[in-house]
């Protein structure tokens, strides 16, 4: 499927905010169908706008979290050692927990077609 193949579900995660993007997705994703070729390229531009959204939400998320966490002092323009060693260490959970829930969404998006193509 061109727009599975398309798609990096990793990118479509924001912790909190899966299933309102999911829905509107999956709709995009029936639409296409159905669509002609010049919808099919309307609707990918529509989930490429969506992903970097997503992608911007992850990222302002993660800077958001790490920063409140790891950072104490403002006397000087560089981290502290200890502050860049927890922002790291911040940063990389953020990260992997993302790239899973992403992971996990892509098992059930998968179980998801499998059920319906042997109902359909």
């Amino acid at each position: 499927n061109e727009l599975v193949s398309h798609l990096e579900p990793r990118r479509l995660v924001v912790a909190g905010r899966l299933k309102p993007r999911l829905g509107a997705m999956q709709s995009l994703m029936q639409s296409m169908e159905h669509a002609s070729a010049e919808q099919r390229t309307e609707m990918l531009e529509r989930l490429e706008e969506m992903q970097l959204k997503d992608t911007l939400r992850m990222f302002n998320g993660l800077v958001e979290r790490c920063f409140s966490e790891c950072v104490t002092g403002f006397r000087s323009k560089a981290l502290t050692a200890p502050e860049e060693k927890c922002v790291t260490t911040c940063a990389n959970k953020y990260l992997k927990h993302s790239g899973r829930v992403g992971q996990r969404f892509g098992e059930l998006s998968a179980q998801q077609n499998e059920a319906a193509a042997q109902q359909g």
